[in-house]
């Protein structure tokens, strides 16, 4: 790569070398999704308007293995359809599931299969999952200088001022110092977040398709590289149509036992520091949204017990209009909850039997790393998508829109039954539908339109978020797909703009 790097494109070319020239195109293949039939005739047509003695690939296989060279390799790891077993170590020579008895492979008659390795050869598998493995792209941060010097921003650049800037100045950090001395003594060692959710990689939400991605950022960094594309790995891609639900430890194994090797240290140069390091990594938390986050504890986050903070001491009527003057539960910590889920057995697959009811549903493959019980958080709710859910709420509730609006007839009854605000309950009208007397955030049809009209004027620089205009919608008077980042600039700073000359002072 390097040679390549140093060689002209053609003879006399001073702007290309034949690497970045093949980098350049390789980028607009996959920013304009070309496809491999497309870019390959490009190249030929390229090759031939170039000078003679030109350097440029005339295939794209030629083009990626030129810049592909460097065994940041990919595993392909079948897996049963069902979601049972995935064909690694004692299964990876078996061709029908050991649980469900369904073929590894894609054939007609799913339940049958030879046994023959001759004839099952090329066969496309049933489902698969894309392993990237962690190590090697740790130590390829560490080889680049400017990144290995990165990697101990936090503790050779942060500023020390008692403030809450980063989550190194965070409690569950200095924690994990205290009780692990070898792993807090080195600076350089890592600690990941761990985030996954469904996707659809078709672009149409209508679509049930859901593919979960494993997405695993590095804290050492500074809070404004963190979460920056080019720093987030992709671990694993976990592939549909349906989701993997409380079957996903099946499919983290892979990486669980990548996590275990970096548990106990892996030798990596330290380009910055010019020397040999045993490297280690720990999972610093999990970031999910509530779904996710049930299906990665274990924790059973739907029905009456659905709070994992109070668990049985949740309690049906939170709200009776009285003062609350008991002591808050405190949160299980670590060993509290290995203690409960250490003698769950669960089979995993979407054959299974049921597991018996109970608030936590397994035990979690995160309990297999050694210091999973010790960390005083390990899962984390993503405010994005609380922010979204709060933004939806409001916007809904301000402009009436129904299935959105959250001061409906059942929130009045509510606020009947518990003897609070008796101005705004609601008026039996006989056979009509009961009348609701507005209240303070109510919107007459004027200031619905003023309010609309203000955010479709709206506009903001490239990159600062979605065009607002496409968003509202005049004729409907409400808010059309407002993303997440949409909805944190939406919260932030143009709805308190909207609503200045519409709603009194107290609700602003």
């Amino acid at each position: 790569m390097s040679n390549e790097s140093k060689r002209p494109l053609y003879p006399g070319c001073t702007k290309f070398s034949k690497l970045s020239a093949v980098l350049k195109l390789l980028n607009l293949k996959a920013d304009n999704g070309w496809s491999d039939k497309s870019f390959t005739s490009l190249l030929e047509l390229l090759r031939e308007m170039l000078p003679d003695n030109n350097e440029l690939p005339c295939t794209i296989y030629q083009a990626k293995k030129l810049i592909c060279p460097m065994g940041l390799k990919v595993e392909k790891i079948h897996a049963c359809p069902n979601d049972c077993v995935l064909y690694r170590g004692e299964y990876e020579a078996m061709h029908v599931c050991p649980k469900c008895g369904v073929s590894r492979y894609r054939h007609k008659n799913q339940d049958t299969d030879d046994g023959n390795d001759e004839g099952n050869k090329g066969r496309a598998p049933a489902k698969s999952v894309w392993y990237f493995p962690i190590i090697p792209r740790f130590k390829r941060l560490f080889a680049n200088p400017k990144d290995a010097k990165l990697l101990r921003w936090h503790e050779d650049e942060r500023k020390r001022d008692g403030k809450l800037r980063h989550p190194v100045d965070s409690p569950q950090w200095r924690n994990i110092d205290r009780d692990f001395t070898e792993f807090g003594g080195e600076s350089r060692n890592l600690r990941l977040g761990l985030s996954t959710d469904g996707m659809s990689p078709f672009g149409s939400m209508s679509n049930r398709h859901s593919t979960w991605p494993v997405l695993i950022c590095i804290y050492n960094l500074p809070p404004w590289l963190c979460m920056k594309r080019r720093y987030i790995m992709m671990s694993l891609l976990i592939q549909g149509p349906r989701q993997p639900g409380n079957d996903i430890d099946v499919y983290l194994a892979p990486l669980i036992e990548d996590l275990q090797k970096l548990r106990d240290g892996v030798r990596v140069w330290d380009a910055y520091g010019k020397e040999q390091f045993e490297l280690r990594a720990m999972v610093f938390c999990t970031i999910n949204d509530f779904p996710a986050y049930g299906n990665l504890s274990g924790y059973s986050t739907k029905g009456a017990k659905a709070c994992p903070i109070c668990e049985d001491d949740t309690q049906k009527k939170e709200f009776n209009g009285n003062t609350e003057l008991g002591v808050a539960r405190r949160p299980l910590d670590g060993k509290g909850v290995f203690l409960l889920v250490k003698n769950l057995k669960v089979v995993f697959g979407k054959c299974a039997k049921a597991p018996p009811k109970n608030i936590w549903k397994k035990k979690s493959i995160f309990w297999e790393l050694p210091y999973w019980e010790y960390l005083e958080v390990r899962h984390c709710l993503d405010v994005m998508h609380i922010e979204k859910n709060a933004c939806d709420s409001l916007i809904g509730t301000l402009l009436n829109i129904p299935g959105k609006i959250k001061d409906g007839i059942n929130a009045r009854k509510d606020m009947v039954e518990m003897k609070i605000r008796p101005k705004l309950a609601p008026q039996d009208k006989g056979k009509q539908k009961a009348y609701l007397p507005p209240a303070m955030c109510t919107m007459s049809k004027t200031e619905k339109t003023s309010f609309c009209k203000c955010l479709h004027s709206i506009k903001v620089p490239s990159g600062y978020s979605s065009n607002i205009k496409k968003l509202v919608s005049m004729k409907d008077m409400k808010l059309i797909g407002p993303k997440s980042h949409d909805c944190h600039v939406l919260m932030t700073h143009m709805i308190p703009v909207a609503i200045r000359g519409i709603l009194p002072k107290p609700v602003r």
